[in-house]
Parts: structure tokens; sequence; C-alpha cells
């Protein structure tokens, strides 16, 4: 066999004729593959064949990466060709010798990528029947268009229905019965329906094909104990995922051949029409709700985030040109432009969801696009409790200090839930008061009737018109705002937020990127000092005038987000000059157990809380 060798540092590739029943990889001269690196243990893993199926077996303390799992040091995994293995700086993959592997490539080619290539033919003579431009905004084609794209299309798939072998539609079959299932499950627990293209009951045969689908889809959902409510959408997809594939072959049994047919062409004419009119390959991943982060690299990849993990969908696009496409759709809409001279854009979906986008010649892998999603239905803070993000003693507690007015930094890694908490947060905030937010991309979801939602702007092709956070921070202090609210603080806009909250503007809030309570107040006197030039005492008066608590967010190893720190700003250190921070709640406990306690610590501020009414003694207990 052969066995790839990619050095990520480097980017050299080399491959390693390898044969026997063992082959070990390590740094020493006598391994099989030689990997020199200090980060690589001198005998790191091996490679055994046992009884016709291949074995890796971690031999390194650091342990070893497989198919994005990581195998301890004594631990085996079964492993297959073409299954990333990662050793310190080395991506390794194991793959049969050349001569065979052309073989079996020209013999097999996968259902998935076989329906993908049709798609992508009749997708291109789509565009030239209708003398249509791959580019163009989403939803931008009126219903007149729209019903024209439909009925061409559907004359084209019937013209190569015949192309559908047995393998292709089994693999349609089995992904609209799981697209519907998830789709049926988010409808019953949030009340709401996914959106999708090309399920309308055209006519009398349709609508009975409909009628029989619904069942199978209702009759398959009651076959698990499902709660179906908001907060639980997750976890019951996840449930239904673990059981699927038995409950999906006794589903496509109930299926018979004019209502498999019918399936397939809908699933056809539903996949080329999010080319044509959404978001291609990308729309459904939007919908599901257990998928947390989409992540395109060129065409041919795209990885999505669920549960903790990062997993390799194995969708693609057709061509670069699409997924250039899909991305203009997107930020479009929202006042943003990507091209040669502007290769790199932040922008946001109409939900919310966060988006980046870098193409040539910044990106030299083709375009890259980043979806961080965003909860259609905000959580609340017995979302958070029940989720164990939080516990009710440390809710109640923020409940009377947003109350109270005091001020609020949320601190936190990337995707540990800080913008999720802020808007939990921002929910306690009384209705009559005014809110101002200020967001790089508008993410917060707050149901209060007096809020004034401000948006930066890039500059135009002129090099003119930018408004970054800053000036709009400065702004709103003319706006009269009781409250203003910063998405994220990443800049000199911290000493203009610093000067609103202690200019009377009490009850404040913003987030920062930081590793612990205390990075979080020096992230905050960085971010100051990229401002103005000021003596550093100076600035952490400014900090211990003006913040009261910080709140640290963390996200597990399996994925889950949790507070790990509830901290007051003290004041400064006599003989440090420091801003001194004290814990009044921390994470104690590991995995499951592990919970937000009381340290015993009581804020400066607790007794003023109690006399407004805010905070019971018993939060504490």
């Amino acid at each position: 066999m052969e066995i790839w060798v990619y050095n990520q540092y480097n980017d050299q590739r080399e491959v390693v004729k390898a044969d026997g029943e063992e082959i070990s990889i390590g740094r020493d001269d006598g391994n099989s593959v030689t990997l020199r690196s200090p980060f690589v243990s001198r005998r790191h893993a091996r490679i055994i064949h046992q009884n016709g199926s291949f074995w890796l077996e971690s031999l390194g303390l650091n342990g070893v990466t497989v198919a994005n799992n990581t195998i301890p040091c004594r631990q085996k995994c079964k492993i297959e060709y073409g299954d990333e293995i990662r050793v310190g700086e080395f991506s390794l993959f194991m793959m049969e010798p050349a001569a065979r592997r052309i073989g079996a490539a020209q013999k097999v080619v996968s259902p998935r990528k076989r329906v993908i290539e049709l798609e992508h033919r009749m997708h291109a003579e789509l565009l030239e029947k209708l003398n249509l431009r791959v580019t163009g905004q989403r939803g931008s084609a009126d219903e007149e268009h729209v019903v024209l794209i439909k009925r061409k299309l559907a004359e084209i798939i019937a013209a190569h229905q015949a192309e559908v072998d047995d393998q292709m539609a089994d693999y349609l079959l089995g992904e609209f019965l799981w697209r519907s299932v998830v789709t049926e499950i988010a409808r019953r627990a949030t009340g709401k329906l996914m959106y999708s293209y090309g399920y309308e009951k055209t006519d009398l045969l349709s609508a009975k094909h409909e009628d029989v689908l619904n069942r199978l889809i209702g009759d398959t959902i009651s076959s698990f104990p499902l709660k179906l409510r908001r907060h639980t959408v997750r976890e019951d997809v996840a449930m239904v995922e673990k059981g699927w594939p038995d409950h999906s072959q006794k589903a496509a049994q109930r299926v018979n051949a004019d209502l498999r047919l019918y399936v397939v062409r809908r699933m056809l004419s539903k996949e080329i029409e999010d080319v044509v009119l959404g978001y291609g390959p990308l729309q459904d991943l939007l919908e599901m709700p257990n998928v947390n982060e989409i992540m395109v690299v060129g065409k041919d990849k795209i990885y999505i985030e669920k549960d903790g993990s990062v997993q390799n969908t194995g969708r693609s696009f057709f061509n670069d040109e699409i997924v250039q496409s899909i991305i203009e759709r997107i930020i479009t809409p929202v006042g943003r432009r990507i091209d040669r001279s502007t290769p790199l854009v932040d922008a946001r979906l109409p939900d919310g969801s966060r988006v980046n986008a870098v193409i040539n010649p910044l990106s030299l892998c083709g375009p890259v696009l980043t979806i961080r999603k965003f909860a259609r239905i905000p959580f609340t803070v017995d979302d958070l409790v029940e989720r164990g993000t939080m516990t009710e003693p440390a809710a109640n507690f923020f409940r009377a200090c947003v109350m109270g007015r005091k001020n609020i930094i949320i601190s936190g890694g990337t995707a540990s839930g800080k913008t999720t908490t802020l808007n939990v947060l921002s929910n306690f905030i009384p209705p009559q008061e005014r809110i101002i937010t200020i967001e790089d991309s508008a993410e917060l979801q707050l149901p209060q009737e007096h809020l004034v939602r401000l948006e930066t702007r890039p500059a135009n092709i002129e090099g003119r018109g930018a408004y970054a956070i800053r000036d709009l921070v400065k702004n709103a202090l003319r706006m009269r705002p009781d409250r203003l609210i910063v998405g994220e603080c990443r800049g000199a806009e911290a000493l203009d937020m610093l000067q609103a909250m202690n200019t009377g503007h009490d009850g404040s809030m913003s987030t920062l990127h930081a590793n612990s309570p205390i990075d979080a107040v020096m992230r905050l006197e960085t971010m100051v000092l990229m401002a103005v030039e000021m003596p550093v005492r100076a600035i952490r008066e400014q900090i211990a005038a003006a913040m009261h608590v910080i709140v640290q967010m963390a996200r597990l190893p399996d994925g889950r987000r949790r507070v790990t720190h509830i901290s007051e700003i003290t004041g400064i250190d006599p003989e440090t000059t420091r801003v001194t921070v004290e814990d009044v709640f921390v994470m104690r406990g590991i995995g499951e157990k592990a919970r937000l306690r009381h340290t015993g610590y009581i804020p400066s501020f607790s007794e003023e809380l109690i006399e407004q009414g805010f905070l019971s003694i018993e939060v504490f207990a």
C-alpha cells in the first residue's frame, strides 16, 4: 500500500511505499514511516492488518487523531483507506496502490457523486435554456420567472429520468426521508415550518403522494420518545439520528415504485432550484437545528460543526463560480461587496447568522465561506438553566445585576456562547428603557419595543463611508440611550464604552475575547491603549470605576457551553496597582457533575440590590 504524508507547516508532500502486516509510524529511522518532528514520538503509532481489516494503535502519549476522533495512548481504532491520520503537524492517508486505486475509481463511483454529476448537467441545461446567469440575489426573481424556472426544470428532469439508477434513487430517497423527518420535528417543536423548494402540490396525484409521505413521516417520528419542545429540538434530532439506520430502512420499504419516482423527481428539483434561487447545498444545512456552523473550503468540501465535532458532509458545489454566486447572494442585501480588490468580507444572513467569506487572492484553495448559525428562536434564561449553561441561583443573580443597572462584560473564547448569553441577559432590561445596540453584524434578538439597532458599515468602492463600532458608540451617546449594548469590543471603542459607563449609562453590556476574568481586564487595558496614550494607572481606575461584573464563558471539549466564572471588579490593589477581581460563582466539578457554585464571597453591591428588591440573599446559599 501507500502512505501519503503531508506536512502542514512547510506544505511538503511525499508518498511512502509500505507493505507487511504492521506499519510503524514515528520519529526514529527504524519506522516504516519516519516523521522528523519534535512533536512526534520515537514510536508514535502503528497500523496492523488483521482478519482483512486495518487497525491503528496509538503508541505515543500525545495520542493520534483519526478522522477527527482522538485515539488515546494504547487505544485502537479501525481505519479505512482515505481516513486522515494526524500525527503532530503531519496528515497521513493510507491509500491503495496506484494501479489498483485507478482501476477501482474507474469501476466504482458513489451514488452521491453520480447524483451530483447528473444535477450539474441538468443545471447547465437549465441555464442555457433560460439564458440565465449563475449570479443573482436570492429571491430577486419575480413569481412569473420562478414559475418558468420550475416548468423548464420539470421538463429537463423528465428527460433525464432514465439516467437515475436504483442506487441513485436509494440515495435520493434516504436524503428525502431524513430531511423531511428533521423538518417535521422542527415544525412540531417550534411551530415554524422550515423553508424548502419544490414541495408544491401541483395536481391531484402529487397531493395524494404528499398525503402518503406525510403519514409515513409522522409514523416514523412517533416511533421515537421525543419531547418536541422548543428547547429540545437538538436533542430530539440527535436521538432520531442515532437510531436512523434501522428506521430509515423500515420507512423506505413502505415506498412503492410510483411514490419512489415522485420523491426522486422532487429531490432533483429541489437541489437544482436551491442552486438557482437559494443557497445551493447549504440550504438544508442552514435549516438543520443541530448544525451550529457551516464551513465551505472551495467547491468540494463542505464541513459542519455539530455536537462539538467537525464533520465533512460529503456535499459539494458544482463549481467555484457557484460558490462565489452564493457568497454574493448573502452579502449584497446587507450592503457588502466582495471582489479581487476587497477579497474578505463579514456579513450576516436575514436570520442573524454570522457570515465570513474569503476569495482569491487571499484564499489559495478557492472561495472559503464560514457561517456561524444563530438560533431562530432566541434562548431564554430557562433554556440555559435547563441545558446546564448556568444554574438557577446564577440566573437570579444575573437578573438582579441587570435590573440594578450594573455594567457587565461577557468574556470567553470563540464560539463559547458569549453572544447568546448577552442576548439572554438583555432580556432582563425593563421594557420602558431605551436600548441602543451596536454590532458589526446584527445578531442580538431583543424583545423590548424601544430598541435602536445600529450596524457598522465598511468603506465603499472609493474607500469612503466606513462607520466602525467606535463611530457608532460616539453617535449613540447623542441619542439619549438608557443602556448601550456593544456586540463585541475589539479595539479602540473600549475607551468610549468605558467613558459611557462612567457618565450615566449604567447597565450597559458588551463582550470580548479572553480566557479568564483577569485576562478580560488586561484585554480592556490593551484596547484602551489602542485608542489613546495615557498612564496605565488611569486606565485601570477607569475600568474599576466603570465595570461591575465579568461573566466568563467556556466551550467544553464535548461542545457544551458553560458559565465558568461570575466575578466582581472590586477596585485596585494599592501594592501592585492592578485591578482586583473577586469570584462570586465558579464552576467546580468534572464532566456532567460540573456546575456553578457560590464561592462564599458576597459582592459589595449586594446590599444595594437587596434594598431595591432585585436580589435575595438566598441566591448565595
